[in-house]
């Protein structure tokens, strides 16, 4: 549908060769010379180069500029060697593309000066969104960055997920209970599972619209999937995530493509089972899951990204080589994608991101070697 008109007439083909499929094969399980390992986050504040980039700039209107986003994405890749770029974005983007005002304040992070309240307020939303038109311009950042990354490694492309973006659209920003959200679940099921379809519609197209532009791997965002507990997560979260995939997998094979998702449901520990059987290639782990005990859990049915605790970084260089080689012995090498457990906080060094890629690609080499 959306890949057999999209507009930028730019299609794969005409994109420079992948030079560095590392991240690929390990997504599908397949083996590498190397554990292969990004950040997320890695285009961000702790980079002097980015705040230097961002100075004086509205954050959306960054967003909106593909040049700005492709710029973003490629500067942490000139420092270090990523297996991995993630497209410069952000998951408000679609809540924005169904009409809701969205704003980046200064000091309070994402705000929306008109949240949702009550059910009549989805009528103020958009039923058919027009994703090109919408959100085009995500589209031209994916297009322009897989040019200038000049093949180096694969760029992901991403979205949040249903119930992580129905949270910020009800609650006008971030929160720590997330309990104007939860009461929707509660006191309003059939509205909250409306709101959960209308974005899974947008989200499908939208992820569609990113592998037509050139996204190569896909990650869906479920950041506040901590905020549900087991019931809550498998009426309200599950389906939809699952839903997610199983329609952009479907579109995607109807055009011949193959392109591995990743689920990211962070401290949905409780749901480890299930998030290993929802037609993601690989699931994302945040800090408080033990390595060993996310392989026995998985059984094997996916691969595995995550999960350093990102303040290891506050470490001296020398501990956070031991702490990657721990995680990886606790992991193993194969169907493994190193990360973190949630993205770069904008206080550190980016000389201890270059240690823990380093200690990555040594201590995984040398692992590697010895099987």
């Amino acid at each position: 549908m959306l890949l057999r008109h999209f507009k930028c007439h730019i299609f794969p083909k005409d994109f420079p060769q992948l030079q560095n499929d590392t991240f690929l094969r390990a997504a599908r399980g397949e083996e590498t010379e190397h554990v292969p390992v990004w950040c997320m986050r890695q285009a961000g504040r702790y980079l002097p180069e980015f705040r230097e980039s961002r100075a004086g700039k509205d954050f959306f209107e960054t967003c909106q500029t593909p040049a700005a986003c492709c710029e973003l994405t490629l500067q942490p890749l000139r420092r270090f060697p990523f297996d991995a770029a993630i497209i410069f974005s952000d998951i408000l983007v679609v809540p924005q593309a169904m009409g809701m005002d969205v704003q980046m304040v200064a000091g309070k992070g994402p705000t929306f000066p008109e949240p949702l309240k009550e059910p009549e307020d989805l009528q103020r939303l958009r039923v058919k969104v027009d994703v090109g038109k919408e959100l085009g311009y995500v589209f031209k950042a994916i297009t322009l960055t897989r040019h200038k990354i000049e093949g180096k490694v694969p760029l992901i492309g991403f979205t949040g997920a249903p119930w992580t973006l129905m949270s910020y659209m009800i609650e006008g920003g971030g929160s720590n209970t997330h309990s104007k959200a939860k009461r929707w679940l509660y006191r309003h099921p059939e509205a909250s599972h409306m709101l959960l379809r209308m974005l899974t519609d947008v989200i499908v197209e939208y992820l569609l619209g990113q592998v037509a532009a050139g996204a190569q791997a896909l990650q869906v965002f479920e950041s506040h999937a901590g905020i549900l507990g087991p019931v809550e997560f498998k009426e309200f979260a599950l389906p939809y995530l699952r839903d997610i995939a199983r329609r952009v997998k479907d579109k995607l094979k109807e055009a011949g493509q193959d392109v591995p998702m990743i689920v990211f449901a962070k401290d949905g520990h409780y749901a480890l089972e299930d998030l290993s059987q929802s037609h993601y290639e690989v699931v994302g782990l945040d800090w408080t899951i033990d390595p060993q005990s996310a392989r026995e859990r998985t059984g094997g049915k996916v691969s595995l990204q995550g999960n350093m605790d990102p303040c290891a970084l506050y470490a001296p260089k020398e501990r956070i080589s031991d702490i990657v080689k721990k995680m990886l012995e606790g992991f193993g090498t194969r169907a493994y994608i190193a990360n973190l457990g949630h993205g770069l906080y904008p206080d550190m060094d980016p000389e201890s991101v270059g240690a823990f890629v380093e200690a990555v690609h040594t201590h995984s080499r040398q692992m590697i070697k010895q099987k």
